[in-house]
C-alpha cells in the first residue's frame, strides 16, 4: 500500500497509481510522515543564473555561468553548464575550458538581492519563522500554521513553491523534515524544481553509507582528521561511543555523534544575526605594487561600509584578505577600540595591515571585511580629545547623502582618481 501523500501541482491526495488522479501529473510527494512534518529547508536553484535566464529567454537552453573575468571564479553555474563539470567557486579559467560554449555573465548582485527580498517576503507570508542563510536559501518552521493556511505545512510549501516558479520566473528546491539538518539534507536530494521528505526514523539508514563530509561543519581538514582515526563514512561515527567522540574531539564529538543519527536541536531562528560583511576581487593581472593595491582596498572599504549602514549595523574587528599568485591565502585581523562603519576608519586599519604584506609577492585577490557586529547605533561614539572620528562622519553623511541623490558615482575620494589596475568584486558576503 503507497504511503500518504499529494501531487506538487494541483495539492490533491496522491491516490495509490503513478500519476495524480485529479490532473494527470506524475509530481507526487510520498512518505508517512508527511503530513506532520513542519521544518523546511528552501534553496533556490542555480540562483544567479537562474534570474539572468528568467529575464532573457534567449538563454533558457544554453550553458549560463555567472563570473567574472578570466582570473575570478564562477559565482553560479546552470544546470546545463553542470553537466560539462562546471561548478561553483571553480576559477573561470577552468570553467571555460570545461564549457566553452558557455554565455559568461559579471553578476548583478543588485537585482539578484532584489529577487532574493522578494522570495524572502513570500516565505514570511507562510510563517514568521523563517531564517535566512543568504539571499537564495533558507529555513522555515511552519509548525502550527495549519489552521492559518487551511493545508498541512508539506502542502503549503508545495503550493509555495508552485507560486514563485509562476510568479517570480524561478524553480526552488524544497526539503522537508523533522529538523534543520535534516531539511538541508533532503533539499540537496532532487535539484533542480525538488520536492524531497526526510524522516527521522529512515535518517540513520540513508546517512550511514554518507562519508563524513557529508555532516554539515566538517570540512576536508576535519574530514582527514576523522579518517585517519577510522572515522570514514558516518556509520563509522555511528558504531562510536558517545563518551569516546567527546573525549577526542569534545563538544564537536557530541555534535557529530547526534548529527550522524539524524539528530538536530537548533531551532530556526527569525534573528540569525550576520557575522561579518564583507567583500573581495579578483585582479585581471597579478598586482604586486602598493599603490593600486591601496586604491583597490579603499573601494572595497567603501563597499563594506555602505552595506553596514543600509543593514543599520557597525564592527569592531577588520580583517584583510590577500591570495598570492599561487593561490595561498594570507588572512589578517585587527580589532577596534570602537566598532565602526566609517569607510576611512575602516581603511585606515586595513591599510596598516597590508602595508606589513606589501613585499613584492604578487596577489591575484583582495578582499576587506568588518565582523563582531553590533547595531549601527554603536558606532564611532563621540571622543572628547580626538574629534577626527566626529569630522570623518561629517564628511561620510555628507557624501552619502549626495551620492544616494545623484548615484554612487557623483563623488569620489581622490585615491580612487588616478586609475587602478583592478577586477570587478567577485563575491561578497555577509
Amino acid at each position: 500500500m503507497s504511503s500518504p501523500g499529494f501531487c506538487r501541482d494541483c495539492l490533491t491526495d496522491a491516490g495509490n497509481g503513478p500519476r495524480c488522479v485529479a490532473c494527470g501529473s506524475p509530481r507526487l510527494v510520498r512518505h508517512p510522515k508527511v503530513d506532520s512534518l513542519s521544518v523546511a529547508h528552501v534553496d533556490c536553484d542555480a540562483f544567479y543564473a537562474a534570474v539572468e535566464k528568467r529575464d532573457n529567454p534567449d538563454l533558457r537552453d544554453v550553458p549560463v555561468i555567472i563570473g567574472g573575468g578570466t582570473r575570478g571564479v564562477v559565482s553560479t553555474a546552470c544546470y546545463i553548464a553542470r553537466i560539462s563539470g562546471v561548478r561553483s567557486a571553480m576559477p573561470m579559467f577552468k570553467a571555460r575550458a570545461l564549457c566553452p560554449q558557455a554565455v559568461i555573465i559579471k553578476p548583478n548582485m543588485a537585482k539578484y538581492v532584489a529577487v532574493g527580498r522578494e522570495i524572502r517576503a513570500r516565505m514570511q507570508q507562510l510563517t514568521p519563522l523563517v531564517e535566512p542563510l543568504s539571499i537564495d536559501e533558507a529555513f522555515l518552521d511552519l509548525t502550527g500554521t495549519e489552521r492559518l493556511h487551511g493545508l498541512s505545512p508539506a502542502r503549503v510549501l508545495a503550493r509555495f513553491a508552485a507560486e514563485v516558479e509562476r510568479e517570480v520566473g524561478i524553480t526552488v528546491s524544497v526539503g522537508l523534515a523533522a529538523n534543520k539538518f535534516l531539511a538541508k539534507t533532503a533539499s540537496e536530494l532532487d535539484k533542480p524544481r525538488g520536492y524531497s521528505v526526510l524522516g527521522l526514523e529512515e535518517a540513520p539508514a540513508f546517512l550511514a553509507p554518507r562519508p563524513v563530509t557529508f555532516i554539515w561543519g566538517v570540512g576536508p581538514a576535519f574530514g582527514a582528521k576523522l579518517a585517519r582515526d577510522g572515522f570514514h563514512v558516518i556509520a563509522d561515527l555511528q558504531r562510536a561511543d558517545e563518551k569516546d567522540l567527546a573525549r577526542r574531539y569534545g563538544a564537536e564529538g557530541l555534535r557529530l555523534y547526534r548529527l550522524a543519527r539524524g539528530l538536530d536541536s537548533r531551532i530556526v531562528s527569525p534573528d540569525r544575526e550576520a557575522k561579518s560583511v564583507s567583500t573581495e576581487t579578483t585582479f585581471n593581472t597579478d598586482i604586486r605594487d602598493l599603490r593600486p593595491l591601496e586604491q583597490t582596498l579603499y573601494a572595497l572599504c567603501e563597499k563594506v561600509c555602505a552595506r553596514m549602514k543600509a543593514a543599520d549595523l557597525s564592527g569592531r574587528s577588520v580583517t584583510l584578505k590577500l591570495k598570492t599568485a599561487d593561490f595561498r591565502l594570507r588572512t589578517r585581523s585587527r580589532g577596534l577600540d570602537n566598532p565602526t562603519h566609517l569607510a576611512a576608519r575602516l581603511y585606515a586599519t586595513a591599510h596598516e595591515l597590508l602595508l606589513k604584506e606589501v613585499d613584492g609577492t604578487p596577489f591575484r585577490l583582495i578582499g576587506v571585511g568588518l565582523s563582531d557586529l553590533s547595531p549601527g547605533s554603536d558606532a564611532d561614539p563621540v571622543d572628547l580629545v580626538d574629534t577626527s572620528t566626529q569630522r570623518l562622519k561629517a564628511t561620510e553623511s555628507a557624501m552619502d547623502a549626495v551620492r544616494a541623490k545623484f548615484g554612487a558615482a557623483a563623488l569620489k575620494r581622490g585615491i580612487l582618481l588616478d586609475g587602478p589596475t583592478r577586477g570587478k568584486p567577485e563575491r561578497s558576503g555577509r
